[in-house]
Parts: structure tokens; C-alpha cells; sequence
């Protein structure tokens, strides 16, 4: 064991199951207008997401969901609340997210380190590990966490996604198709020793 490395465990994926959730209804105005509303009522959003790894024959693998509809991938996880903390949003999420079988046992997950931020300068997509010096307000600020699963559990996913275990060699190959943030994933978990559990 190497001491300098935190322990990250890593369950087979065939450990976890996933349901549908329930559609939400569908909202009057396009996500953009919504945005921009709300960043004048509340100020920048910001958002928190969870990196969840698995293993298949012990290579780690990152559970994403995959947009039907865009095709797109992200890392569950949302926006916070107004005062919220960021660890008491995410584990909110992951409540939402996360769950047990068997209704009467608990489904504990922990949430580890702040892995990596990014900034949106503006409303459209784009992107930075960094906040651009020219951007005094931005309006997005993304924080991605370590969180560790555990050994059982079954998924909530959102009524248009799908959830998918993505390789490591996939994200490293392929930028376009994932995303910046999925595509940081494996050097930013390099730092960790992972322990394959059977």
C-alpha cells in the first residue's frame, strides 16, 4: 500500500442495479430563459457533481448519464440551493439518486475530496478548469467530489437518461464525445489507490 495515496474503493458493477424514475413534467420555458431568470433572482448557479467508479474485471469505470435525447454524457449530481452547502447539496442529490433494495437497511455512500472546478463565464456550454481573468461574473461555478459507493445499491436514473459505465480508456481517447469534465476523471483519480473489491 502505497502511503502517500487515499484508498478509493471500487465495487463490481453487477454490485448495483438502476430503476427509471418518474418523468417530471415538462417546464413552459426553454432552459436558457430559465437560467438567465434565475441568475437574476439568485446570482451565479452553482452546481455540484458526484465521480462514481466501478469496476468491470478490474478496470475502473465511471457511471455517467447519457442524455437520450442529445446523446450527451454528465456526472449525477445538481444545483445547489441558495445558502446551501456544497456537501449537503450533493449528499441531497445523492439521497434523490441512491437508495437501498431493501427499504429498511441503509444505503451509505461518503463523500471524499473536491476532485476539480469549473467555470461557464456565460449561459452557453463552454467551459474553463480556470475562471478567465476578463469574467467578473460569472455565471456558473461547477465543483466535482469523490464519492465513494457503497458495496450494494440501486440508481434513480432521470426519466431521459441512461446510466452508463464508461471505461477509462474510452475517456481518455475520446475528449469530443464525453466532455471536459468526464475526460479529467482519470488523471484527476490517479492520485488514488484503487481497491478492487470482489
Amino acid at each position: 500500500m502505497d502511503v502517500d495515496r487515499k484508498e478509493w474503493p471500487l465495487h463490481p458493477q453487477d454490485s448495483y442495479d438502476s430503476q427509471q424514475a418518474r418523468a417530471k413534467p415538462p417546464k413552459s420555458d426553454p432552459e436558457l430563459v430559465r437560467r438567465k431568470q434565475k441568475y437574476e433572482r439568485e446570482g451565479m448557479r452553482r452546481t455540484v457533481q458526484a465521480v462514481l467508479l466501478v469496476h468491470i474485471q478490474g478496470h475502473p469505470h465511471v457511471l455517467a448519464l447519457r442524455n437520450q435525447g442529445t446523446n450527451s454524457f454528465r456526472l449525477p449530481g445538481g444545483t445547489l440551493r441558495p445558502g446551501e452547502s456544497e456537501r449537503d447539496g450533493l449528499n441531497r442529490k445523492m439521497k434523490q439518486f441512491v437508495f437501498n433494495a431493501d427499504p429498511s437497511a441503509q444505503c451509505e455512500w461518503k463523500v471524499g475530496e473536491l476532485l476539480t472546478m469549473w467555470w461557464c463565464p456565460s449561459f452557453e456550454d463552454t467551459i474553463y478548469p480556470y475562471l478567465p481573468q476578463h469574467v467578473a461574473r460569472p455565471k456558473e461555478c461547477i465543483k466535482v467530489y469523490q464519492v465513494a459507493l457503497p458495496e450494494r445499491c440501486v440508481f434513480s436514473v432521470p426519466f431521459d437518461d441512461r446510466l452508463v459505465a464508461v471505461p477509462f480508456f474510452d475517456l481518455f481517447d475520446d475528449p469530443k464525445a464525453y466532455g471536459q469534465i468526464l475526460c479529467s476523471i482519470p488523471q484527476l483519480s490517479s492520485k488514488y489507490a484503487m481497491v478492487l473489491f470482489d
